[in-house]
């Protein structure tokens, strides 16, 4: 198991070390594929990306709003308003009390998109470190994060913020994520704490795709919503996690 270990970094170190010299006569999409592949951080949005739903229409469904705030949804994430408008416009509609937020997390299964927990699970295996970045809430995205087996330390999201009766009294807006830009500024101050040579975003939205740069690479997913906005945007789009999980698989052969 050792001897195994020592060959797959060695050969791992290699191929990275190779990639930084051949990297720039690529195509725009091999660029990002070979990014991805020798990644030290990759950082994944959750609505609609590693999960199957949009936790706030889900939770607006719950809470008897759901049309008006579907629609919100869409708006935002096609990058017709800012985040942030968008978010408060939302959050004021469906007004989500404590006892709501935990009734919600008690009855509503979680959907993870097929193969997001092996790529995670594979990502993991080779030493990078995973990052969930979203525009959602925190205490809705904490159980996905446990399900996949990546710390708490490791979400970025909003928080949601409650009156001492429990009521809904606003949201953080000094969270990074709360405002359109704000996943570029997460991923930012990670390179910077933590000196991270190759950062890849995953995403569906546009927010997700402004974070490239600072990510060194944006890979757009449409796996569970196809935007078309987004995918113009992404070098490298996907539908299927089983792309980028065989991307990493012909690597180490």
């Amino acid at each position: 198991m050792a001897l195994y270990s020592i060959k797959n970094n060695l050969q791992y170190a290699t191929l990275k070390t190779l990639s930084l010299v051949s990297i720039s006569v690529m195509s725009p999409q091999q660029s990002v594929q070979e990014l991805f592949r020798t990644a030290d951080c990759v950082c994944f949005d959750v609505d609609s990306t590693v999960i199957r739903d949009e936790g706030i229409d889900e939770l607006a469904r719950f809470c008897g709003k759901g049309e008006e705030v579907k629609r919100l949804t869409a708006e935002a994430m096609g990058g017709s308003m800012t985040f942030q408008e968008a978010l408060k416009k939302r959050l004021d509609i469906i007004r989500p009390s404590v006892n709501q937020i935990q009734e919600f997390l008690r009855t509503f299964p979680i959907h993870l998109t097929p193969g997001v927990s092996q790529l995670v699970k594979t990502l993991q295996e080779r030493g990078v470190t995973v990052y969930l970045v979203s525009g959602g809430f925190r205490s809705l995205i904490e159980p996905v994060a446990q399900e996949l087996g990546i710390p708490a330390t490791h979400i970025y999201a909003n928080r949601l913020k409650f009156f001492f009766n429990g009521e809904y009294a606003g949201f953080d807006e000094t969270e990074p994520t709360s405002r359109s830009g704000g996943k570029g500024l997460v991923i930012r101050r990670l390179k910077e704490q933590h000196s991270y040579q190759r950062v890849v975003m995953i995403g569906d939205g546009a927010t997700d795709a402004e974070a490239s740069p600072p990510a060194d690479g944006f890979i757009g997913f449409g796996g569970n919503v196809l935007r078309e906005e987004v995918k113009k945007r992404a070098s490298w789009y996907v539908t299927d996690f089983q792309e980028l999980i065989t991307s990493l698989t012909l690597q180490t052969k």
